[in-house]
């Protein structure tokens, strides 16, 4: 079998112009990456009536750029038991992605 050259063009012409119609745009906009966590030494804990704990120190975003909190000991309050480092999270791509800062969880 033989194609005209014409022909060929045209076809070749058309799968170029359908490649677009199937391509699903991505989300580019990357959520910053935090720098990794400096290693700290924990003081011993202050003396007190009420129940202390260890908030280690994190990475929070301040909207331009991230900053260092150093960790402290905190009054216990409501019966939080676990850290969850501040992170980035999306409702729905391609949404930006919002700023959840470091806090305890019940």
């Amino acid at each position: 079998m033989r194609f005209s050259p014409p022909l060929l063009a045209a076809c070749f012409a058309a799968g170029l112009a359908l490649t677009g119609c199937s391509t699903v745009k991505e989300n580019t906009g990357a959520c910053p990456v935090p720098p990794p966590l400096k290693t700290e030494e924990r003081p011993k804990p202050p003396v007190s009536e009420d129940t202390q704990i260890w908030q280690p120190g994190h990475w929070d975003w301040n909207g331009s750029g991230y900053t260092w909190r150093e960790g402290a000991w905190i009054k216990r309050a409501g019966g939080g038991n676990l850290w969850m480092d501040g992170h980035w999270e999306r409702d729905r791509v391609p949404a930006p992605c919002y700023w959840v800062p470091a806090h305890w969880v019940q």
